[in-house]
Formats: C-alpha cells, structure tokens, sequence
C-alpha cells in the first residue's frame, strides 16, 4: 500500500484543500447540470476569498438543488459545513467555502446584478497614492 491509497486500493484525496476544493465545485456543478459557470481569481482583489464561482440554475428548485449538492459534497470531502445564504428564496445563492466562495443565481437576478462583470474588472493597486 502506497501512501496516495486506502487499504481498499482505492486513491486517498490530494492532500491541498484548497486544490480539492476547486475541483470539487467543478465537478458537483458540471454533475448537477449548473450553466454558464465561471470561475474568478480574486487573489489580488480581495481578502474574503482566493476564488469566485459564479453559476446559473434554471429555477428556483434547481439553484436551491445545486447549493444543497455543493454544501453535501464538501462535508462529505471533510471541508468542513459550509455556510450558505439565500437557501429560502432560492434567487440567488450563496455558499462560502472558505477560500472559493460559490453565487448560484437563477438567470435573470444574475443578469441584473451582474458580479462577475464587477470582480473581473481591474482595480487600481492599493499601493499607487
């Protein structure tokens, strides 16, 4: 038995969180039929996380089922109980992994607000005074 396997010979999960992370939300999304996703690098922008998730549900039900997945799939990863806002009108959700924080909007309340539009623009350095 290697270290990278359970006694089982099953492959134990990569040891950075954080990796496991953004491959987790990719795949739960892709796996529960999320559209449009795009994934923002807010490293430089900001402290409250290092990624941004930004995707679409169909409706009401299908934006409240792809948050429910995300939030099962990371304690089940052991990452822990994600924190979620917006689970009772289903509108727009927000789920905080920690370091990737995921926006699952249904189409036209992401079309109106429009964040990604606003993350993915540059903004001036904090050192330039």
């Amino acid at each position: 038995m290697t270290p990278t396997t359970t006694p089982e010979g099953n492959k134990a999960p990569p040891a950075n969180p954080k990796i496991n992370l953004i491959e987790l939300v990719s795949t739960v999304l892709e796996d529960a039929k999320a559209e449009d996703t795009v994934l923002i690098d807010i490293r430089e922008k900001s402290s409250l996380a290092d990624y941004m998730v930004v995707t679409t549900g169909r409706s009401n039900r299908h934006v409240g089922a792809i948050a429910d997945q995300l939030q099962r799939a990371m304690r089940e990863a052991g990452l822990g109980r994600p924190k979620s806002e917006g689970l009772q009108q289903c509108d727009w959700v927000l789920v905080d992994g920690g370091d990737v924080i995921i926006h699952v909007f249904r189409p036209e309340v992401r079309e109106f607000y429009n964040i990604e539009k606003m993350w993915s623009a540059d903004f001036p350095s904090e050192n330039t005074h």
